[in-house]
C-alpha cells in the first residue's frame, strides 16, 4: 500500500510458508503515522493475529521483519532492522534489532517489512528480489554454520560476470535447525541475538532469506535531511561517548566503570566486582587483540572490534559476552573469549542467555543440586559444550532450554538470574536499582535496553545515586519510551547517548554535573508531567537530533514530544498483546537474589527495591496495580487491534 510519506517503500509481503503463498499485507498511513516501523509496526501485526492461545513453535506464530522510515535515509546508524515473534524462550513476544546489512536491502528490495508464517514441507531458503519471491531448496546447506550459510548463498547469487548480486542475508546456524530456545538470527557478523528468533525461524524450516534490489529509499525534504544528517554526524563525532569512547573501546570500554560502580555481573551475579577484571576490560582487548574498529552501514561511530581467531579476522566481542563469560564464569583468559564469541557466533547462540545459562549450572553443581560437572573457572571444555548445545547433545540438550526451565527442574530459582524467561544482561542490578527496575519490566524478558538502559545515569554516564529509588521509575518509563521510538525509526540505540551534555560528560567533577547527579533523582515529578502530557514538549531539543530527522524523512511531524508519545505506544502495545499470554505484575519480577540478598552486607540498600519501584512506575504509565494498561490508557493512545483478535481479548 503506497504512502504519502517519505522514509517508507509503501509495501509489506506476507509469505505463507507452508502453502507458498505470497500476498501484499495491507498497512495505512493511518498506521504509519501511530506505530512507526521496527518493534512497533512488528507489534501491530503480531497484535492482529496473535489471540493469547498460539504457540511460538506452530504454524500459527509470525516471524515479523521490519525496518524503520529512516532505514536506508542515510542519517546516522541507521541501518537497522527488527525482528519480532512470539518466544519459545519467554512464551511472551520478542524483538530483536540487529545491524548488518539486511534492513538496507530489503527496503532496495522495495519492501518495509516482510511477514513469515506456516512451515516449510522441507529446509528452504527465500530470493526476493525488488519484490519478487523465490523458494528455493536448502538442504545442501542446512547443518552449515553461519558463515558457510552466507558464503554459499552468496556462490548462489553469482551473476555470469562471477559478480555476486548485491544482498543482505539473514540465516540461522544449528543451533537454531536443532530449536535451542535462546538461538539467534545472523546477518553478516551481527546478530539478532535475543528471545529464541532463531529457534523459531528453524521451527518453520527456513534457512536464510536474501533480499536486493534496485529501489531507492524516498527522503521528503531531501536536501534539509542531507545537511541536517552532515550536522548530526559531526555531533556524534564530537560527543565523548559516541566520538571517542565507544569507538576507542566499543562496548567493552564500559567495563572497568562497571568494576568501579560494583555493577560488574561476577560468578553468576553473586557479587558486582571481579578482581582480575582488567584481564578481560575494554583496555586489554584494544591493546592487545584489535585488528581494526568496524561499523554498519552510515554509522559513525564503528564500536565493532576485529580480532584474529584461527587466522582468520572476525568480529570480537561486545561487553555483555567479554562480562559474562569472563567474570560470570570466573574466567580470565581474554583469548578464550575471543574463540567463544566467533564459535557461538557461527553456531547461532544468544552469547548472554548461553553464558547465563552455563554460570546457573555451574553454582547449581557446587550447591550439590545438579551433577553436571560443570564448575566455575574450569573453562576447557566449553567450546564442546557450545557444540553440544547447538546439536542438542548429552547435558547440552538440556542447557539448551535455559536457566529458568533448569532451575524449574533441579531448584535454586533465587540464582537463575532471568526476568520472564530470558537471561539478564551483564549488569549486576542491586547497584543500579533503576536499572533492576527496567529488568523487571522489560517486555521481552531480562533486557537492558527495552528495560531502559538507566544504567547510564547509574554510573556509566552519569553518577545519578545508584541505590536511591527516588525519581527512578518516572526516568525508566522515559528512557524505556525514548529506546522504543529510536528502534521503530531504524536507528542504533547507541545513538542516544548523545542525549546527555557534552560538559557534563567531559566534566565529570564540575560543579553542575555533581548538582545535575544530586537533584535528578528528585525530578520524578517534573519528568512524570512530561510522561503524561509530552505534547507539552512541543519542540526540538538541540541534543536530540532525531526528531528533525525524522521531519525531514518522513514529512511527519514529530517534536520532542511527539517522539516519547510513538515510544510509550510502541511499549503498551507490547504489553497488551502479552496481556493475553499471561503476563501481569507476578511476572515483573526478579530473582530473590538480587530483590533480597544484599551486594554489600555493610549496604542495606544494595539490593533492588522492586515492589516498591513498581507501584510508582504501574502508576505513572497509567497501568492497573496488576500491572497492565487500563482501558483509559489504551484509547488515549489509540491502540486497537483487528476484531478477530480484539474478540479473543476480551473474552479472555
Amino acid at each position: 500500500m503506497a504512502s504519502k510519506y517519505g522514509g517508507y517503500m509503501g509495501k509489506v509481503l506476507k509469505i505463507n510458508l507452508s502453502t507458498r503463498e505470497v500476498s501484499e499485507y495491507p498497512f495505512s498511513d493511518e498506521e504509519r503515522e501511530l506505530f512507526i516501523g521496527g518493534k512497533t509496526m512488528a507489534a501491530k501485526i503480531l497484535g492482529d493475529h496473535l489471540t493469547g492461545r498460539e504457540k511460538a513453535f506452530s504454524e500459527d506464530n509470525l516471524l515479523v521483519v521490519t525496518t524503520g522510515p529512516l532505514t536506508g535515509s542515510g542519517a546516522p546508524s541507521s541501518s537497522r532492522f527488527n525482528i519480532s515473534t512470539l518466544s519459545p524462550q519467554t512464551g511472551y513476544i520478542t524483538s530483536s534489532n540487529c545491524g548488518g546489512n539486511f534492513g538496507y536491502y530489503l527496503k532496495k528490495a522495495g519492501l518495509d517489512a516482510l511477514i513469515l508464517t506456516g512451515r516449510c514441507a522441507e529446509p528452504s531458503w527465500i530470493e526476493i528480489q525488488n519484490d519478487q519471491v523465490v523458494f528455493h531448496s536448502a538442504r545442501e546447506i542446512w547443518g552449515k554454520k553461519t558463515s558457510e550459510t552466507q558464503a554459499a548463498l552468496d556462490d548462489r547469487l553469482r551473476m555470469k560476470n562471477g559478480r555476486v548480486r548485491k544482498n543482505g542475508k539473514i540465516c540461522i546456524g544449528p543451533a537454531g535447525e536443532n530449536l535451542v530456545l535462546y538461538s539467534c538470527i545472523v546477518s553478516n557478523e551481527r546478530v539478532s541475538g535475543r528471545g529464541g528468533t532463531g529457534a523459531v525461524m528453524g521451527w518453520m524450516r527456513l534457512k536464510a532469506v536474501c533480499a536486493g534490489g534496485n529501489r531507492e529509499v524516498p527522503v521528503r525534504e531531501k536536501e534539509k535531511m542531507v545537511r541536517h544528517t552532515q550536522k548530526w554526524f559531526r555531533y556524534l563525532r564530537h560527543h565523548p561517548l559516541t566520538g571517542s569512547q565507544l569507538p576507542k573501546l566499543g562496548t567493552a570500554g564500559l567495563v572497568s566503570a562497571m568494576q568501579m560502580k560494583h555493577i560488574l555481573s561476577t560468578k553468576n551475579y553473586s557479587a558486582g566486582q571481579y578482581e582480575e577484571f582488567e584481564k578481560v576490560s575494554g583496555e586489554e582487548l584494544a591493546e592487545k587483540y584489535n585488528i581494526v574498529n568496524k561499523g554498519c552501514l552510515t554509522c559513525p561511530i564503528r564500536c565493532a572490534r576485529t580480532v584474529e581467531v584461527d587466522g582468520k579476522q572476525v568480529k570480537g566481542p561486545e561487553l555483555e559476552t567479554l562480562v559474562l563469560l569472563g567474570g560470570g564464569i570466573l574466567n580470565n583468559d581474554l583469548p578464550s573469549i575471543l574463540r567463544w564469541n566467533y564459535e557461538l557466533d557461527e553456531l547461532g547462540i544468544d552469547t548472554i542467555s548461553c553464558a547465563n545459562t552455563i554460570s546457573y549450572a555451574m553454582e547449581a553443581n557446587e550447591r550439590g543440586l545438579w551433577d553436571n560437572g560443570l564448575h566455575f573457572s574450569d573453562t576447557e571444555e566449553l567450546s564442546r559444550l557450545f557444540e553440544d548445545i547447538a546439536y542438542r547433545r548429552g547435558i547440552g540438550d538440556e542447557l539448551a532450554l535455559g536457566s529458568r526451565r533448569l532451575a524449574e527442574k533441579y531448584g535454586g530459582k533465587e540464582f537463575a538470574i532471568h526476568a520472564k524467561g530470558m537471561e539478564l544482561a551483564a549488569y549486576e542490578p542491586r547497584k543500579a536499582v533503576g536499572l533492576g527496575l527496567g529488568y523487571a519490566t522489560s517486555n521481552r524478558g531480562g533486557c537492558h535496553l527495552n528495560g531502559g538502559y538507566l544504567v547510564i545515569l547509574e554510573g556509566l554516564g552519569l553518577a545519578v545515586n545508584q541505590t536511591t529509588y527516588h525519581g527512578k521509575a518516572d526516568l525508566t518509563m522515559l528512557f524505556q519510551d525514548l529506546m522504543e521510538m529510536i528502534s521503530a525509526a531504524g536507528q542504533c540505540l547507541f545513538t542516544s547517548y548523545a542525549f546527555f551534555p557534552t560538559p557534563l560528560m567531559n566534566h565529570p567533577n564540575a560543579w553542575y554535573t555533581k548538582l545535575v547527579n544530586r537533584i535528578l533523582p528528585y525530578c520524578g515529578a517534573v519528568v512524570r508531567l512530561i510522561n503524561k502530557y509530552p505534547e507539552i514538549a512541543c519542540f526540538h531539543l538541540p541534543v536530540f537530533h532525531h526528531t528533525k530527522g525524522f521531519e525531514y524523512t518522513t514529512g511527519m511531524k514529530m517534536k520532542f514530544g511527539d517522539y516519547i508519545r510513538c515510544g510509550e505506544r510502541g511499549f503498551n502495545l507490547e504489553r497488551e498483546i502479552n496481556r493475553r499470554f499471561g503476563v501481569n505484575a507476578n511476572q515483573d519480577a526478579l530473582p530473590k537474589r538480587l530483590t533480597e540478598t544484599l551486594q554489600d552486607p555493610k549496604d542495606p540498600k544494595s539490593k533492588v527495591p522492586l515492589e516498591r519501584m513498581k507501584k510508582v512506575y504501574y502508576h505513572a504509565r497509567g497501568w492497573d496495580q496488576n500491572g497492565l494498561p487500563t482501558e483509559r490508557t489504551l484509547k488515549k493512545l489509540k491502540i486497537s487491534f483487528a476484531a478477530g483478535a480484539a474478540e479473543e481479548r476480551n473474552r479472555g
